[in-house]
C-alpha cells in the first residue's frame, strides 16, 4: 500500500534487506554512535587551543574563531543535507557526510599552518552537518510518539558524551602532541562509514500509528517551507536556539577556565591543560541525567499536550543560579605538576572526595547540567510531534542552523568578553565573570519554551489529523 501526494514524488522506495529486531537495534546503535562521534570532533579542539596556537604562532582567540566558524558552517550545511534527505534515500548521504568529516579531521592533523588548519576544519564541518540532521530524521522514524522523550534523550546524551569524550581525548592524548587525537578520530570515522553499509533502510514515517502498514511516500517540496514556518511551535523551537546556544556555546571555554585556574596556582601549561580537560569532563556529567528529562517529558506529555515544552522551560530557568555558583566557587587544585596524564587524572578524581571546594563545584555542575539537559530530548521530541515525517529533518536543520548561529556567537563573543574584562578582572576571574554573564541568555530561552507550550497542543492535533487523512486515502 502506498500513500502518495500529487505534487511530491510518489513511488515505492527501496528497502535494505533484513529489518528484524537485531538489525534494527544495530542500525539505531550505529546512528547514535555517529551522533556521538561528530560531537567528539567538535569537542576536540577547545582543550588544545594553547598548544595549537603556540605551534602556529597565533592567538588563542583565532583558534576560538575556528570553532565558532565551524559551528556556523556545519549548521548551514545541515539545512541542505536535511532538505535532500527529506526527499531521497538517507543512507548514502550519511556515508558521504561521515567521509567528509573524517577527511577534514585527518587534514587538521596534517596541517602545517593556521590557514590550512582552518580549511580542514571547515571541510569537517560540512560533513558534520549531515550526521545530525539526516540522522535525526532516520531515528525519529523508529520511535513511537509515546517514547520519543526517552529515546531522544539517548540521542542527545550520545552527543553530550561525544563532546565530553572529545574534551577528554584532546586534553589527555593531545597534551604531548596535539595532532594525535585528530589522527585517531580520523580512523574511527572511516570505520564508522563501513558500519553504515550494514544498516537497515528505515521506512519514512514507520513509527506513526496512523500509518501502520502504509508505504509513506510523501516528500518535502519548496512549497512546504511556508507551511513549516506557519506552525507557531516551530518558530519558538527554532528561535530558542539562538539564546540557548549562546549560553551553551560559551561553555566550550570551561576547560580553559579551569586550566587558567591551574596556571594561576603555579602549574605548568601541559599539566594545566590536562587539569582543565578533566575538570570540565567531570563537571559535565550531569548531562547523563537527560534520560530523566526525557522520561519526565514523556510522562507529563501523556497528561497534557503542553508537557514537553513545560518541562524544558522549567529545567532551563531553574539551572541558571547553579551555573552562576559554579563559575565563582574557588577550587583548590592539588595535582603532581609535570606528571603523566594518568597521575593527574587520579589526583583530580581523589580531590572530589578530599577537597570540599571540588566536591561542591562538582555537585553544583551536576545539578545545573541535569536541569538544562531536559532541554535536549524534549526539543527533539517536540519537533517530531508537531511536524509530519517528511518535514522533520528540515525543521531540525533549521533549528540547528539557528543553534549554530547562537553557539558561534556565544563561543566567539565570550572570547572577546574575556579579553575586554581582563583589565578589570585578572585571569582567571575574567573567565568566570564572562561565562556567568553569558548564562543569562537562558532566561529568554525559558520564556520561548513556555510560549511553545501554549501553541504545541493545536499543532500536534493538526499533524494527527493530517496523517489520518492521508492514511484514509489508501
Amino acid at each position: 500500500m502506498t500513500v502518495s501526494s500529487g505534487g511530491t514524488q510518489p513511488g515505492r522506495r527501496p528497502h535494505g534487506r533484513g529489518g528484524g529486531r537485531t538489525h534494527r537495534l544495530y542500525s539505531v546503535a550505529v546512528f547514535v554512535l555517529l551522533a556521538s562521534l561528530d560531537n567528539v570532533a567538535i569537542g576536540l579542539v577547545p582543550p588544545l587551543y594553547g598548544p595549537i596556537a603556540d605551534e602556529f604562532d597565533v592567538s588563542t582567540g583565532l583558534l576560538g574563531l575556528v570553532t565558532a566558524v565551524s559551528f556556523l558552517i556545519s549548521a548551514v550545511a545541515a539545512v541542505g543535507w536535511a532538505y535532500v534527505g527529506d526527499r531521497t534515500n538517507r543512507k548514502p548521504l550519511l556515508m558521504v557526510g561521515t567521509l567528509l568529516w573524517a577527511a577534514g579531521t585527518g587534514g587538521s592533523a596534517l596541517a602545517g599552518g593556521y590557514v590550512t588548519f582552518l580549511a580542514a576544519q571547515l571541510v569537517a564541518a560540512v560533513g558534520l552537518g549531515a550526521v545530525g540532521s539526516v540522522g535525526y530524521s532516520v531515528v525519529t522514524d523508529l520511535i513511537s510518539p509515546t517514547r520519543r522523550g526517552l529515546v531522544m534523550s539517548f540521542w542527545g546524551l550520545s552527543q553530550g558524551v561525544g563532546t565530553l569524550a572529545g574534551t577528554l581525548l584532546g586534553g589527555l592524548l593531545g597534551a604531548g602532541d596535539w595532532r594525535r587525537p585528530f589522527l585517531l578520530l580520523t580512523g574511527v570515522g572511516l570505520v564508522a562509514t563501513l558500519a553504515y553499509l550494514f544498516t537497515y533502510d528505515i521506512r519514512r514515517g514507520q513509527s506513526e500509528p496512523e500509518l501502520a502498514g502504509a508505504e509513506y511516500d510523501y516528500r518535502i517540496s519548496r512549497a512546504d517551507l511556508p507551511r513549516i514556518l506557519a506552525r507557531r511551535t516551530n518558530l519558538w523551537l527554532i528561535l530558542q536556539g539562538l539564546t540557548a546556544q549562546a549560553a551553551f556555546g560559551s561553555l566550550v571555554w570551561l576547560p580553559v577556565l579551569f586550566a587558567e585556574r591551574a596556571e594561576a596556582q603555579g602549574y605548568s601549561e601541559s599539566t594545566a591543560v590536562v587539569v582543565g580537560s578533566v575538570f570540565a569532563t567531570l563537571f559535565q556529567l550531569g548531562g547523563v541525567l537527560s534520560i530523566v528529562g526525557g522520561l519526565v517529558g514523556d510522562a507529563v506529555q501523556r497528561r497534557t499536550p503542553r508537557g514537553r515544552a513545560l518541562v524544558a522551560a522549567v529545567g532551563i530557568l531553574a539551572a541558571l543560579p547553579f551555573y552562576l555558583v559554579l563559575f565563582f566557587v574557588p577550587v583548590a587544585i592539588d595535582v603532581p605538576d609535570g606528571a603523566g596524564g594518568g597521575a593527574v587524572v587520579g589526583a583530580v578524581l581523589a580531590s572530589v572526595f578530599t577537597e570540599p571546594t571540588v566536591g561542591l563545584s562538582l555537585l553544583t555542575a551536576v545539578v545545573a547540567l541535569a536541569l538544562t539537559s531536559a532541554n535536549s530530548p524534549n526539543w527533539f521530541a517536540l519537533i517530531a510531534d508537531v511536524n509530519p515525517p517528511e518535514h522533520r529533518g528540515t525543521v531540525y536543520s533549521m533549528g540547528n542552523l539557528v543553534n549554530g548561529v547562537g553557539r558561534a556567537a556565544g563561543n566567539g563573543l565570550v572570547g572577546a568578553a574575556f579579553h575586554g574584562l581582563r583589565s578589570a578582572f585578572p585571569p582567571p576571574l575574567n573567565f568566570a565573570v564572562g561565562l556567568a554573564a553569558f548564562q543569562l541568555f537562558f532566561i529568554p530561552t525559558g520564556i520561548m519554551y513556555w510560549l511553545a507550550s501554549r501553541t504545541s497542543p493545536a499543532d500536534i492535533d493538526n499533524v494527527h489529523d493530517l496523517l489520518h487523512t492521508r492514511a484514509d486515502r489508501l
